[in-house]
């Protein structure tokens, strides 16, 4: 399955799985959740994700560094500060947690599957083969780096 790793944006990953949930939410029970709640929940978490994300791009940027997730051999800079202090993926954290809104708003237990899914997806195809072109490029250095900071918290 090499084929795949380093292959589809994760935006279209993303884009895929929330369509994948919407469809299974319109063939499962739904969740007996108030809508105000449903929709404070959705948007708390997509905001929330939106603001992670948002703050590993600008932490590239800043860096000088590449936002390409499908080019990782071009990075130039090893971004460990701000955001990346907490989490080495805040981009793809960020993704999770919109995905995680959406799942909220569609209040259908089998929507949430998507959730673990992307998170499988997204390790072996995006975050894995990223890591070992990092680690070639930045030897002990980023070695250092994933002892000290999960993937994804």
């Amino acid at each position: 399955m090499k084929v795949l790793e380093l292959k589809v944006p994760p935006l279209l990953v993303v884009l895929l799985v929330g369509a994948a949930m919407w469809v299974v939410s319109h063939y499962a029970l739904r969740l007996d959740v108030p809508e105000p709640f449903r929709i404070l929940g959705a948007l708390t978490l997509a905001f929330a994700g939106g603001g992670i994300a948002l703050s590993g791009t600008r932490a590239f940027r800043q860096a000088k560094t590449t936002v390409n997730p499908l080019a990782p051999e071009k990075s130039s800079a090893l971004v460990r500060t701000g955001i990346y202090g907490m989490t080495r993926n805040p981009m793809y954290l960020g993704m999770l947690l919109v995905l995680a809104g959406w799942s909220v708003f569609l209040a259908s237990g089998p929507a949430f599957l998507g959730l673990p899914g992307f998170v499988l997806y997204m390790g072996r195809f995006q975050i894995a083969p990223e890591e070992c072109i990092l680690e070639r490029l930045f030897g002990t250095d980023y070695l250092d780096y994933k002892r000290k900071v999960r993937r994804w918290l």
